[in-house]
């Protein structure tokens, strides 16, 4: 994955609240014994800081032979992490560090099978795996729950870092490599293949990426932000395996090192093991990387750059995104010198002159007014609850957090003090109550180095990337001699031979199924009646001083010709104000009083039956103990009385959300496509697509482009109607054990509140739907999109969760990715990723992501299919596929999500209980059983989908339904 974090929220295990509170002494009493100037295996400690806001310490230290530093954060935390950053500075677009970072896991001295990385997902219960470049540092990081795994782990990531084999066939595999379409006929024309030149490709067809990155590359164009460290498609061809490895020696060296640990393991263990497997093996150099700082403007810039047209757009007219950007010197953001833009998405070109003036109007009003004090508060709000909040995946939300300001030498433990940085923000408002004006002053009314970029689309843009690729390639086939196109044609059958070849991966160090759990922790929930008869589920939970709040409402009784709109209806209902509160009061005191509100369509499948399932809305929202009554207060309104009446503000919603779903199109490709492939599988599947398909993004598109919004803002009232009253609602509460009254009585409050519009009230769960008349049929659809790669999506109806085969199918599909689809669709196809996976409504879905195949992928499932039909697989590879479920099946969960799958899907511990036994108990004969019963062609109704540019073999096949 290249440059862009998302904030990974994971889910975690929590301890009893007894053992909680007691082990949360254990690991940071034992950080809290360590001296400055203690040495410890190699390393001398050189600070150690207590951040109690955070419940945890942290300990820096160096290394005495190669001056790498080390930050240990202890914390009571099971999820233990461990990363490895090296600060990467390319110099131009080639994507050398991300080439690097994905062909160091391809084999290393200790560890030479090929592709170490993939293969240790199935050897190890990890919770988190993967590798990040930046636009100045790599990361590598990992995270378990399990000491030997976390040693293992450890091992692998430190040999792939110091040590890689880097391959020439690694190289050309996942860099760029010149070879004939079909490898094995040399009279195919030559093109360029290579996993990161695909992913690349397929990163800017995102126009909001395309932005970004021209705005980093023109704002500070002087050293290495002014290239693409991803790596551009038209500049990666010109990399060589030399300059690959000659990167990897300057930049990859521990003098040029960060290492950071995290969790309740102990930290003499992690020393020891990186000081003997890696850091005794080399010399102190001085590593040359620094960045210097951009030289400042005398005077603003303008810039504009073109796009590929977006054709979601609500309106064609209006796609041009401008912003105005401000270097801002003494401060670190995600690049050595942050900068602030501000901008808006969306509008006309002739626009962009007065957006300009916008933004200048404002930043002159706020140096002479100010901000008001409420803004202010929200904001701190907010700072609090997200310290308060507790994830799973804390050391991974830490690790990218200190990453940027510690590569550029800044202090790391500084940033973890937010406290003190709070109290520190309102002691200078405090002491001058125009500081922040000031501060706006300077940085951004009296700052040259001001940019303002603008970005339109052009009717031709991928047209014209297409056309400079081909020019690239025709230079670069023209220029070879004979005998080198003898040699790349051997060289392509030497890589699909090497791709092929069974693997011997054991010199990989593995858990064992015996290393598994056989039981899983209950969790205590207790549901009871509450106001006339509505259920409501309290799990009391170490939540920190934080209520989470959630309820479901069905959707039963709401007309159809209403459903299309219900994901609008749940996007704009906490927006468009309620009660007294207009809509901009009423954002105000959202943040200021909750951590967020947020509602969203709810489609549970039915556990025994495929053709069952319960429709409905959620509602979830998160506040400090404190402003309960608070919250309670807002969702009483938004239930009672929301406002519908501000016509503008509803059509700035709909053209935003518009937006966003066009936006996400090419990050969320395949699930696009595996949701329209199942859409005619069983009866929620059409709900599916008409909640979040393809359907949905051309409705709203539509929405957006009408003239008048009118009719569509008065089917929001009577939405309101059917949906929020308390006829068919349960709720659930996770709080403290002490808040748990205080949270009933307000819960209470709130559901004799709201309206109800019948008397009689039905017992839980009446409001399951079943449709007798259903029946399955196969569908392929096309869609043809302006992208020069594919999201490819097959589905097959298989069976519900508590069925026998389910278990089996859910090894198998793990196994099939593993063992089979991760090497024909991602190594040999070039495709970024694919694979097969079960859901929980029972749908086996085949899919892949930014491939530059369709029809050649579709064949590969079905080999994939014939492949396990044979059963040429060992025992060793399914206990490495089960070691993999179970990785995700015990997936860490927060305080704040445990009895969730009990509330949201009716899913109890005892059923996971069971489907735990049914996975132990999977063997070889159950899935090559499954694979004849549901997979095997004819067998299971299945659907196809491919979102992608035109594709004259789909266009030939009559089967196919363009879109």
């Amino acid at each position: 994955m290249w440059s862009r974090y998302r904030e990974l929220l994971g889910r975690g295990r929590s301890l009893g609240r007894r053992a909680w509170r007691w082990k949360s002494v254990a690991a940071n009493e034992r950080a809290l014994q360590y001296r400055v100037g203690e040495q410890i295996h190699g390393f001398t400690v050189e600070q150690v800081t207590a951040v109690p806001e955070l419940f945890l310490t942290a300990v820096k230290l160096s290394h005495d032979g190669t001056g790498a530093r080390y930050l240990h954060v202890a914390r009571e935390d099971s999820n233990n992490l461990f990363s490895i950053q090296f600060r990467t500075t390319p110099m131009d677009s080639t994507g050398v560090p991300h080439i690097l970072e994905h062909t160091v896991l391809c084999g290393s001295q200790k560890y030479p099978c090929r592709d170490p990385f993939f293969k240790m997902l199935n050897r190890s219960l990890s919770t988190f795996m993967n590798a990040f470049t930046a636009s100045d540092y790599t990361l590598y990081p990992f995270s378990t729950q399990n000491p030997k795994d976390f040693q293992n782990l450890l091992s692998v990531y430190l040999d792939a870092a110091f040590f890689p084999c880097l391959r020439q066939l690694d190289f050309w595999q996942e860099g760029w490599r010149l070879e004939h379409e079909n490898p094995a006929d040399p009279q195919t024309p030559l093109v360029f293949k290579g996993v990161v030149f695909n992913e690349m490709k397929g990163a800017f067809t995102d126009n909001e990426r395309i932005f970004a990155q021209h705005l980093q590359n023109k704002i500070l164009p002087d050293h290495t932000y002014g290239v693409i460290s991803g790596g551009d498609p038209l500049c990666i061809p010109d990399l060589t395996w030399e300059q690959l490895k000659q990167f990897h020696a300057t930049h990859y060296h521990p003098s040029n090192s960060r290492f950071f640990t995290y969790g309740n393991f102990p930290l003499e263990q992690h020393l020891k093991q990186i000081h003997e497997e890696a850091l005794v093996k080399f010399e102190r150099i001085e590593s040359n990387t620094e960045i210097p700082k951009q030289k400042l403007w005398e005077k603003p810039r303008e810039q504009r750059v073109t796009c590929g047209l977006d054709s979601f757009a609500a309106d064609p007219s209006k796609q041009t995104t401008v912003s105005v950007s401000y270097l801002l010197t003494e401060f670190n953001g995600s690049t050595r010198e942050a900068y602030f833009s501000v901008g808006l998405q969306g509008i006309a070109e002739r626009d962009i002159v007065t957006v300009k003036q916008i933004i200048d109007r404002t930043i002159d009003e706020v140096i002479a007014k100010g901000f008001e004090e409420d803004r202010i508060e929200a904001l701190l709000h907010k700072i609090e609850i997200q310290l308060k909040h507790q994830s799973t995946s804390f050391g991974l939300a830490l690790t990218s957090y200190i990453a940027s300001c510690w590569n550029q030498d800044g202090d790391p433990v500084e940033l973890l003090k937010i406290a003190d940085k709070v109290s520190r923000f309102r002691q200078c408002l405090k002491e001058n109550p125009r500081f922040l004006q000031e501060k706006v002053k300077t940085y951004f009314k009296d700052n040259p180095h001001k940019l303002t970029l603008s970005m339109s689309p052009e009717e031709d843009y991928h047209d014209k990337q297409a056309k400079m690729e081909a020019e690239k390639l025709e230079k670069k086939v023209n220029a070879l001699s004979k005998e080198e196109k003898t040699q790349i044609f051997e060289k392509g059958l030497k890589l699909i031979a090497l791709q092929s070849k069974p693997q011997d991966t054991s010199c990989l160090p593995a858990l064992k199924v015996s290393d598994i759990e056989p039981k899983i922790p209950f969790t205590v929930v207790e549901t009871t009646l509450t106001a006339d008869e509505i259920p409501v589920q309290y799990c009391a939970q170490p939540t920190n001083g934080v209520v989470y709040f959630r309820a479901v409402s069905s959707l039963n009784t709401l007309p159809e010709e209403l459903k299309p709109y219900v994901p609008l209806f749940c996007n704009v209902i906490t927006k468009m104000g309620c009660g007294a509160l207009d809509y901009r009061e009423q954002a105000q005191k959202i943040e200021l009083k909750t951590g967020g509100m947020s509602v969203s369509p709810h489609i549970i499948p039915d556990d025994s039956h495929l053709d069952v399932y319960e429709q409905g809305v959620l509602f979830s929202s998160l506040c400090l103990d404190r402003n309960l009554p608070d919250m309670m207060n807002l969702w009483s309104e938004i239930f009672n009385n929301p406002r519908f009446e501000e016509e503008e503000h509803f059509r700035v919603l709909v053209k935003k959300t518009a937006q966003e779903l066009s936006n996400g199109i090419p990050d969320c490709g395949h699930l696009y496509a595996s949701i329209r492939a199942s859409k005619n599988l069983t009866p929620s599947g059409e709900l599916q697509e008409m909640f979040s398909g393809m359907d949905q993004v051309k409705l709203m598109k539509r929405i957006a482009e009408m003239p008048d919004i009118k009719p569509i803002l008065r089917k929001l009232p009577r939405i309101k109607k059917y949906l929020l009253n308390s006829d068919n609602i349960r709720c659930s509460v996770n709080a403290a054990p002490q808040q748990i009254p205080e949270a009933s009585k307000e819960v209470e409050k709130f559901l004799k509140g709201i309206a109800r519009s019948k008397k009689e009230r039905k017992p839980v769960r009446p409001h399951v739907i079943e449709d007798p008349t259903f029946k399955p049929c196969q569908m392929k659809t096309h869609f043809v999109l302006p992208f020069p790669v594919n999201y490819i999506g097959e589905c097959i109806r298989t069976v519900p969760y508590t069925a026998a085969d389910y278990a089996s199918l859910r090894i198998l599909a793990r196994l099939m990715t593993a063992k089979f689809l991760h090497t024909e669709i991602r190594e040999k196809g070039g495709a970024y990723g694919g694979g097969a996976k079960l859901s929980h409504n029972g749908i086996f879905t085949f899919y892949s992501y930014r491939d530059p195949n369709s029809l050649a992928t579709l064949k590969a499932f079905e080999k994939a299919v014939e492949w396990a039909r044979s059963g040429e697989f060992t025992q060793q590879d399914i206990d490495e596929a089960k070691l993999s479920v179970f990785a995700a099946v015990d997936a860490p969960i927060a305080p704040s999500d445990k009895g969730m799958g009990h509330f949201l899907y009716g899913i109890s511990d005892e059923m996971k209980q069971s489907h735990r036994e049914k996975l132990f108990a999977v063997n070889s004969d159950n899935l090559v059983e499954v694979s004849n019963k549901y997979l095997a062609a004819g067998k299971s109704t299945r659907g196809q989908a491919v979102l992608g540019p035109e594709n004259a073999d789909i266009t030939k096949d009559p089967s196919w339904v363009k879109r």
